[in-house]
């Protein structure tokens, strides 16, 4: 567990980066900071790891006060992820993963047998590990940032922004190996973002900060979107926070209706797996944009609904055949039943 108890950084020049800063950060769990530039999210935690020195207050982890040790021991326990991933340029991956067990007293040949084993567990081939970091691809480098902050086995990683330097398709990919790597090792994860999207995938809480360094809430994200605690808050989560929030709401409760059902004067085209492979009709195929299955969210029905030609999408089961259609019509009628008035903030307070 980290404590941040009246935690404050102000600079020579007056500039306050984080103000009287309280939180309570639980083991094994994934807080993400999230705020706009210039809110002092990475500046508390780079405090956590002693990067930055608090001008006042405390940071305990586990109950000790983080200056209770030589800084750079401290670092050395705590995993530690950033943009570009930072890797020495000069050492093959594999030498970049071994680092920080070398400067434990881990056996170099230890280290690296440690570090191709770690390479395989973030999704890239221990035959990676010969190469430099110049011969990965963006997505990869940030795999072998990954390893190496695991390579000592911290209980806590740090992660600053750590998937803003790749393209969407690899950031996609790269969170979902996070919260694998997460069901598997449950560490305290803090991860720092300005993608509110990110934040409320990745976080079991988030810490969303206002300027000036201020904690404006922390709470669970489907609290945030459903509950934000100010008019700052609301702004920031944005005006489509309940088609956000529909990602907290499973489709498995969703009606369904038969395969061969007509939509539109369509229907829906199988191979002989029983895969669904288009929409038939008058005017020929129209094309599948996706499928769902009763583990995604709302969310993920919804957007696919909205892309559809034919005001239908298409549920499969675990081998990808097609075993139920949900329409339109039945989606708007759960949503709606989902709603219940709400008061304004100015009627809360």
């Amino acid at each position: 567990m980290i404590e941040f108890e009246g935690v404050s950084k102000r600079y020579a020049d007056g500039t306050i980066a984080v103000g009287d800063l309280s939180m309570t950060i639980p083991s094994r769990r994934i807080t993400v900071f999230v705020g706009p530039s210039g809110c002092g999210k990475t500046t508390s935690l780079r405090m956590i790891n002693r990067m930055v020195e608090p001008t006042a207050g405390r940071i305990l982890i586990d109950g000790d006060d983080v200056t209770s040790r030589p800084a750079a021991e401290l670092r050395r326990s705590i995993g530690y992820v950033i943009q570009h991933a930072g890797l020495f340029p000069h050492r093959t991956v594999v030498d970049n993963v071994a680092t920080v067990p070398v400067l434990q007293g881990m056996s170099r040949r230890q280290a690296r047998s440690r570090a191709r084993e770690l390479l395989e567990r973030v999704g890239l081939t221990a035959q990676m590990g010969d190469r430099y970091p110049v011969q990965l691809s963006g997505g990869q480098q940030q795999r072998v940032g990954v390893a190496r902050a695991l390579a000592a086995d911290p209980p806590i990683m740090l992660m600053d922004e750590p998937f803003s330097a790749v393209d969407a398709v690899v950031r996609d990919d790269l969170q979902q190996e996070l919260l694998r790597l997460q069901s598997d090792l449950a560490k305290t994860i803090v991860l720092v973002t300005h993608d509110l999207d990110e934040a409320i995938r990745l976080g079991d809480q988030v810490a969303v900060f206002a300027q000036g360094g201020r904690l404006a809430q922390l709470a669970p994200p489907e609290e945030i979107l459903r509950e934000p605690a100010d008019e700052f808050v609301a702004r920031l989560v944005g005006r489509d926070r309940g088609f956000r929030g529909l990602s907290f709401v499973t489709a498995g409760d969703l009606p369904v209706q038969p395969v061969d059902t007509f939509v539109e004067d369509h229907r829906l085209t199988l191979d002989e797996d029983g895969r669904a492979t288009g929409w038939t009709g008058p005017d020929g195929v129209r094309r599948l944009e996706g499928t769902f299955t009763a583990a995604d969210s709302m969310r993920v029905v919804t957007d696919l609904l909205i892309l559809s030609s034919v005001g239908a999408v298409v549920r499969v089961d675990a081998e990808g055949r097609a075993d139920g259609l949900v329409l339109a019509d039945d989606l708007t009628e759960v949503l709606r039943s989902r709603q219940r008035p709400r008061p304004s903030l100015a009627e809360e307070r």
